[in-house]
């Protein structure tokens, strides 16, 4: 994972610790990274009643004080258990405050200014939000755990990323949040249906990560495989010197048997056989050796293989049918003495619904390649600057 990536996700699961704690009717109080969390004893839930210290992130210490929150704690993890028995389904709506429309970052180019904006909704549109947690585990050095949200349009079933984030940032897990709104209109066929759409492109989202873990869990596996293979090289070389000395121990044997006197014969008949007998162990865990080096060591590489392969799991924690609003926006923008005004789709908490394109150039608007001018047409960085 990405260092941002990592910041998300601990920031929220601070903001879901947040608001479900303080949904039981619990407090809390931060001190820098230090939590002094707080629930009532007549609380609805299986966490414990009364205060406890909380750190966190997953780099403190580990025998401070106190539980650790982060996405793979502990804590976290009974949290989340909790709060999906509690309330694993729910309905919200996501209305369009004026001083909270996204303007994209595409209208932001160079000197030219946003004037002002302004949404006019022309019609409701319901989407689902499922919170999965999604662990990715082998050896223990490279377990995973994620928390996502995945949005998904109930009628066109197309995932919606800027409805999770701003799903994130104004509702959690809570029974607050059920409380206040209606009953999901979800039918069970139908809640399956886009259950499953969610989680399969919620992995595809975090196939990154996945192969992330798989390279490393890899390179821990050859890394393994490899010194298996130096030791093994290691003992045929000791084997080898092994059986060259016990040869050359067979010659002597030989020569006293031929010219020692009878007792000596005797002695050396005795000794030949059980360096004989030793000779022929030797060869044949050599002989063992040389065979399995030869092909690889398939039983061993297959052991390693296994022990480094990934177990991927996807749980949903809750699914929210989310009502929001679609329709248009109208941003004014004034550059070099010109004003002109540009509607594109948009939807209150899923922001911009289509993309734009650059009049002379066709390439899409985007947050690396904005609108530069405004004279005469919508005009993009790149093609401003091509032609000077």
């Amino acid at each position: 994972m990405t260092d941002a990536a990592l910041a998300v996700t601990q920031s929220a699961v601070e903001a879901v610790t947040e608001r479900y704690i303080e949904s039981l009717g619990g407090a809390v109080e931060k001190r820098e990274t230090r939590w002094e969390v707080t629930i009532p004893d007549d609380a609805d839930t299986e966490l414990p009643a009364g205060s406890l210290s909380v750190r966190c992130g997953n780099d403190l210490e580990a025998d401070a004080a106190g539980a650790s929150l982060h996405p793979e704690s502990e804590f976290f993890q009974r949290l989340l258990g909790d709060a999906s028995e509690r309330c694993p389904t729910g309905k919200l709506s996501m209305a369009t405050d004026q001083a909270e429309v996204a303007v994209p970052q595409w209208l932001h180019g160079n000197d030219v200014e946003v004037r002002r904006a302004r949404f006019t909704p022309y019609y409701d549109r319901s989407a689902v939000v499922v919170l999965f947690t999604v662990s990715v585990e082998t050896v223990s050095e490279y377990q995973r755990e994620f928390l996502r949200a995945c949005a998904i349009d109930r009628r066109s079933e197309n995932r919606l990323p800027a409805l999770e984030a701003a799903f994130l940032r104004t509702t959690s897990v809570t029974t607050e949040t059920t409380e206040r709104t209606s009953r999901s209109s979800l039918t069970e066929s139908e809640a399956r249906s886009l259950l499953d759409t969610a989680r399969d492109q919620l992995l595809e989202t975090v196939q990154t990560e996945i192969d992330d873990v798989h390279r490393k869990a890899s390179s821990a596996a050859d890394a393994e495989l490899e010194e298996y293979r130096r030791l093994q090289q290691q003992r045929i070389r000791e084997l080898e010197t092994e059986r060259s000395k016990l040869s050359s121990k067979v010659d002597e044997l030989s020569e006293t048997i031929n010219d020692g006197d009878q007792k000596s014969h005797v002695e050396a008949l005795q000794e030949r056989k059980e360096v004989n007998t030793e000779t022929e162990r030797v060869t044949s865990e050599l002989r063992d050796l040389r065979e399995r080096r030869d092909h690889g060591f398939p039983h061993k590489q297959g052991e390693i293989r296994d022990r480094h392969a990934l177990d991927v799991r996807v749980n949903p924690l809750t699914i929210t049918e989310v009502e929001y609003e679609r329709g248009e926006l109208d941003v004014e923008l004034t550059h070099d003495g010109v004003t002109r005004t540009v509607t594109v789709g948009y939807g209150s908490g899923i922001g911009i619904t289509d993309d734009r394109r650059c009049s002379s150039c066709d390439r899409v608007f985007s947050a690396e390649n904005p609108v530069t001018t405004i004279k005469n047409s919508l005009r993009c960085r790149r093609c401003t600057s091509s032609t000077g």
